[in-house]
């Protein structure tokens, strides 16, 4: 039998406001345990919440960046369930009344682009933090994390593969990032999934029954435990048993999911309007104003970047995967682009009016996108740094390139040279110097070089004269070991066919 996974992803995403949801404490990550913390957010008898405008206005912009429709009339809701981490005894959500719903976004997995829906964004408070002791059997509580600001972003349940989970998370994420709305950290928990799964015969319409997956924070966790628990689902039913409704974790050091709890539903948490809150209301003038505000999402940047910069699909989609990455790209182009100040305007000129020029405008990003995704990111993912902390700059980078483009150095030296930028933190301009990496390009020398050698060698001259175009790369390669690899090749080729057919 061929089973289909139906899976929907649960999203929280912790907004970067200064402060908390429903008061004044700081919502920053690493202070000392219960340091941020006051008498609302504490749940202390008699106090009461006041909704940070900032949070509603980070929501809408989500939910307008998602295409979704922004409610004019939203509410609170108070989640009630017993947790140490929950000093209330319930969590302030929203249930019957988002503030935003029917969206969606497009992801791409394997070359095949496709739409996700998006159910609902609603806005909601975290919980605390329970610390346990790993030499004795006790639990502590931080309660620094109780009250910040989240929104909860809930798919339709249309993924149907673990790569199309971890493209719509990306997506998600990256979306997040644009808006300046959440830093996106997995690892610090300001951006969380979890993962409903489960799996029905090919071509039937009704939901198998779904476990939730839980302790999901990387991307490569997510895709792992949900191929697993497609697996595990499949071999349950295949061999007569049924699945269970129920929370499971997934346990990295094992890759395999472990059952936790039972799977509540919504009435278990007997969702009742919270009567210390006002409904919310949001006017058609505030969703323009923010509409207004938005800036470029990675979608229209991937879009700009094919058509002013000439790069294909898939290297537009790297680039702009991340907001840092596409600043560091075009930050590059730019200087990589910039001409002196003397033939500025004569550049200008050719750009616009010179078709060779308009070319050559575009070779350049190519050789910009082909070194800051190949070199560049190549680097960071071995070291297991972020863009924001390469060792090479984007002022560095594109020195180096330019130095390729003007025939000082060779693609093979550039490489040397990039290694060695990334170590010392050195220019370009300065390694080349101390390691007199110049590239050759005397037409002349390199020519009494080529004659020397083909006066050397009558078999692999008559071998290639014989058809043995192969014999060539043996002559390239005697002559850029001749110069310890610094004769410009483009020169060398060219010449060297020039005698091998003369000779």
């Amino acid at each position: 039998m061929q089973f289909e996974a139906v899976i929907g992803l649960e999203v929280h995403a912790q907004l970067k406001t200064k402060t908390k949801i429903f008061c004044s404490c700081p919502a920053s990550f690493g202070a000392p345990p219960n340091t941020h913390t006051c008498p609302v957010c504490l749940g202390m008898p008699g106090v009461l919440p006041v909704l940070n405008k900032k949070v509603v206005e980070y929501a809408m912009l989500m939910g307008i960046a998602t295409n979704c429709t922004i409610a004019g009339n939203s509410g609170f809701a108070r989640k009630n369930y017993f947790y140490p981490d929950l000093p209330k005894g319930y969590q302030i959500s929203q249930y019957e009344l988002p503030i935003a719903q029917n969206g969606h976004i497009d992801i791409e997995t394997n070359g095949v682009k496709k739409r996700i829906g998006i159910t609902r964004i609603h806005m909601e408070e975290d919980a605390g933090k329970l610390i346990h002791d790993p030499s004795r059997p006790y639990s502590m509580v931080d309660f620094n994390r109780t009250g910040v600001p989240l929104i909860e972003i809930v798919s339709e349940p249309e993924i149907r593969t673990f790569e199309e989970a971890g493209a719509y998370l990306r997506k998600l994420r990256s979306i997040l990032r644009y808006l300046d709305i959440c830093d996106g950290n997995m690892e610090e928990g300001s951006f969380r999934c979890d993962a409903n799964v489960s799996i029905r015969p090919e071509g039937t319409a009704p939901f198998g029954t779904r476990t939730e997956l839980k302790n999901l924070n990387s991307f490569k966790h997510v895709e792992k435990a949900i191929q697993y628990e497609i697996e595990r689902q499949k071999d349950v039913l295949l061999e007569g048993g049924k699945i269970i409704q129920e929370t499971r974790l997934w346990d990295p050091a094992k890759n395999c999911t472990t059952s936790m709890r039972g799977k509540e539903e919504a009435h278990d948490y007997r969702y009742f309007p919270d009567p210390d809150l006002l409904p919310l209301v949001i006017d058609d003038s505030w969703i323009n104003e923010l509409t207004k505000k938005l800036p470029e999402l990675p979608d229209g940047k991937k879009e700009r970047f094919i058509a002013e910069y000439g790069l294909p699909e898939y290297d537009a989609g790297v680039l702009t995967s991340a907001l840092e990455l596409a600043g560091y790209f075009e930050a590059c182009v730019k200087e990589f682009n910039s001409p002196s100040p003397d033939k500025r305007d004569k550049y200008l000129h050719e750009i616009i009016f010179c078709q060779k020029r308009a070319e050559n405008y575009f070779l350049g990003t190519k050789l910009v996108s082909n070194w800051v995704m190949g070199a560049l990111l190549g680097l960071l993912n071995t070291e297991g740094k972020t863009i924001e902390e390469s060792p090479v700059s984007s002022s560095n980078l594109a020195r180096l390139l330019k130095l390729i483009d003007q025939n000082v150095i060779s693609g093979k030296i550039a490489k040397t040279v990039f290694e060695e930028m990334a170590e010392t933190g050195k220019s370009p301009e300065e390694i080349i110097r101390e390691k007199d990496l110049v590239q050759v390009t005397d037409v002349s020398a390199i020519e009494e070089m080529i004659t020397k050698l083909i006066g050397s060698c009558p078999k692999e001259v008559a071998d290639y004269k014989a058809g043995k175009t192969k014999v060539l790369g043996f002559f390239v390669g005697r002559i850029m070991k001749e110069t310890k690899g610094k004769a410009n090749p483009e020169i060398v080729n060219r010449i060297l066919k020039e005698k091998l057919h003369q000779a």
